[in-house]
């Protein structure tokens, strides 16, 4: 997911009990997009190092990192400025970003390998495949959602990544007192990112009585040039940070 304002096409009707990323509704779509020179030497370069597939299976953090840090993953990472800044601002962190947009995963590898970045991995793979696939129970510190994709038409809403299941399924990923942090700039989506984290269980509002149920804009979030455009032309933002309880 760029910026990410992206959806995917339905790949056909499948049960409830099918696994979240095959129930034929994504919150994505996959579009095709020129490669800068920096994004492919990214790709073809520095992808071997960096990069992670759903193929390497449920990862032991420790043992991908090298070390035990605490675990950042960020999905739908765009051109990837926010991720690099705060994986180079935070080296003690280590960061996992998801996204399926080739130019963006290239243009992040080709930056994180030009800092020296070490403390990075990229999937380039369905973020609720990764999830179920490849990330072990309670292993992440946060998880970050910046900027999806409102769907503002009402019959595209089931497109909308914010639901009961991959709220259920993040909770999972979470360690107790982990926290799941959402911006948007859609204010009809902040209130059903709101609703939704409200009835789900295991989890508590981060915001203060004055803000609830969302928080200021906290200063370890970049400010993406996205963002400040919305800003200028004042466009607002609203955040939201829930903790897992149990």
């Amino acid at each position: 997911m760029s910026d990410p304002r992206h959806d995917d096409k339905t790949t056909g009707p499948e049960g409830p009990e099918a696994p979240l990323h095959r129930r034929g509704i994504k919150s994505y779509v996959l579009r095709a997009g020129r490669m800068t020179q920096a994004q492919t030497r990214g790709l073809e370069e520095v992808w071997p190092r960096l990069g992670l597939t759903l193929a390497d299976g449920r990862q032991d953090l420790a043992a991908l990192f090298g070390r035990r840090a605490p675990v950042v993953l960020e999905i739908g990472f765009g051109m990837g400025a926010s991720l690099v800044e705060q994986a180079q601002r935070h080296p003690e962190t280590d960061f996992i970003g998801i996204e399926v947009h080739a130019p963006g995963v290239g243009k992040l590898l080709d930056e994180a390998d030009k800092r020296g970045l070490t403390n990075l991995r990229v999937y380039r793979e369905d973020a609720l495949a990764v999830l179920e696939q490849c990330l072990p129970e309670a292993s992440l510190d946060t998880l970050q959602l910046f900027f999806p994709d409102p769907w503002p038409k009402k019959k595209h809403h089931k497109r909308r990544i914010v639901q009961p299941a991959f709220v259920e399924l993040v909770r999972g990923r979470l360690k107790p007192g982990g926290t799941l942090h959402m911006a948007t700039d859609w204010q009809a989506y902040a209130e059903w990112m709101a609703e939704v984290m409200q009835a789900a269980p295991g989890f508590a509002n981060t915001a203060g009585a004055e803000t609830t149920p969302y928080v200021p804009r906290p200063e370890f979030r970049p400010l993406t040039k996205f963002e400040a455009r919305g800003e200028k032309l004042g466009h607002g933002v609203w955040d939201l940070i829930f903790r897992r309880e149990d």
